[in-house]
């Protein structure tokens, strides 16, 4: 169920807005690695204290 919101949520901006996803592509793609992991850190993180935020409220 969480997978299928994740799918749901990343194919938002494709479909909605092309162009301006795809520079924002391309703009990732120029990133160096490093900057990259702290990204995707982030994201994870955020992503783990969510998921914590909301299976500890039920």
């Amino acid at each position: 169920m969480i997978f299928a919101g994740v799918l749901l949520i990343e194919g938002l901006g494709p479909m909605l807005f092309p162009k301006q996803w795809q520079r924002m592509v391309i703009q990732l793609a120029k990133q160096h690695p490093q900057s990259l992991r702290r990204i995707g850190g982030c994201l994870v993180s955020s992503g783990l204290v969510l998921l914590w935020i909301f299976s500890s409220s039920q």
